[in-house]
């Protein structure tokens, strides 16, 4: 026996694997892959992940932002599917970047866990690898992190950090927001990535539901529904920026519309938002309803259906709302901006 081996075999007595680790990136090799461009100079496995800048840009700001997925993880653990989660942390992240303008370029993971499977490590990282084809990034390196004593074997954390540029006279910032302005919502998926510790106390400890209890009005099991993955915007939004002049976006995370529309607007003006107008989707009626939870509440918990929100002026609205539509979207004006102290007057409706 090498002496390299007798080092990994009391590494793996310890409870971290190495051998486990060479294998999770082997698996995950072809999907990292998939990802790289012309601007990717390192390779799977260096010390660092090496980005060339895009060219053509006369005073380039770099974008950066982290986030992880919360406590959905929970219903990924519960469900044993993994497949789709780390499209939630690539949109988490890239989202939140494509809010100031930024024109995403790639994207770092981290994976801590309390036993390296690698089959299912290579299963996250391939549902990251199709998050960061979705966001218009490459997936330039990661680290995943066997630690038996901070984690259950069969439990793991996720985040992740997205780097994107954009020019320092077009940063999106919500500045020049002002009275008369168009507010332009874009649909969601699902709950997405935040209120699930509500969602799982409302639907597993206070209902004893379980993930495989299939629900009409879904149609599907609530597992499901629930793990349905996060939207990525990229794709619909980002060439749309600069010609139709977007003056702020926010992307509806935590905090749902209360929290974050008021994050662009500037004081002395108000987000007067509609809801009547919002396909508000089943799972949140089935949430709502379950919870008897009112509907402030929601609204300050969930997206309820609109994953982010677009101010734009009157005059460019409707070219928004046609590159929007053009690409399949199905865009909804959900008010305008008004003057007022309070940053947003939500007018919930009665539906």
């Amino acid at each position: 026996m090498s002496e390299n081996q007798i080092k990994t075999d009391a590494y793996r007595e310890a409870g971290v694997d190495v051998e486990a680790g060479y294998q999770s990136v082997k698996l995950m090799k072809a999907d990292v892959q998939r990802t790289f461009n012309d601007r990717v100079l390192s390779h799977l496995g260096g010390f660092g992940g090496l980005f060339e800048l895009p060219e053509g840009y006369r005073k380039p700001v770099l974008v950066s932002g982290t986030d992880g997925v919360g406590t959905k993880l929970r219903l990924a653990f519960m469900m044993d599917r993994h497949d789709t989660i780390g499209l939630d942390c690539v949109a988490m992240c890239v989202n939140d970047i494509l809010c100031q303008g930024a024109q995403p370029m790639f994207f770092l993971d981290y994976v801590a866990c309390g036993k390296n499977y690698p089959e299912k490590i290579a299963t996250i990282v391939k549902g990251i690898a199709e998050g960061c084809l979705q966001g218009n990034m490459a997936l330039i390196g990661g680290e995943t992190a066997e630690m038996p004593d901070m984690y259950s074997l069969d439990e793991y954390d996720l985040a992740g950090f997205a780097v994107g540029i954009v020019e320092k006279d077009e940063i999106v910032t919500g500045a020049t927001i002002s009275e008369g302005d168009v507010l332009i919502g874009l649909p969601s998926s699902g709950v997405h990535s935040n209120g699930f510790s509500l969602v799982r106390k409302v639907l597993f400890k206070d209902l004893s539901l379980d993930v495989n209890t299939y629900v009409d009005d879904l149609g599907m099991t609530l597992g499901e529904a629930l793990l349905t993955p996060t939207r990525i915007y990229v794709k619909a939004l980002s060439d749309l920026i600069k010609p139709c002049q977007i003056k702020g976006m926010s992307h509806i995370t935590g905090g749902g519309f209360y929290e974050n529309i008021p994050r662009m607007i500037p004081d002395g003006l108000c987000a007067k938002v509609d809801t009547s107008v919002i396909e508000t989707l089943p799972i949140f009626n089935f949430i709502q309803k379950a919870g008897k939870i009112a509907a402030e509440s929601m609204y300050a918990t969930f997206n309820m259906g609109i994953g982010l929100v677009v101010a734009v002026s009157a005059e460019k609205a409707d070219a928004l709302l046609a590159g929007l539509t053009a690409k399949g979207e199905k865009p909804v004006v959900l008010g305008n901006i008004v003057k007022g102290e309070e940053k947003i007057d939500l007018c919930l409706s009665n539906r």
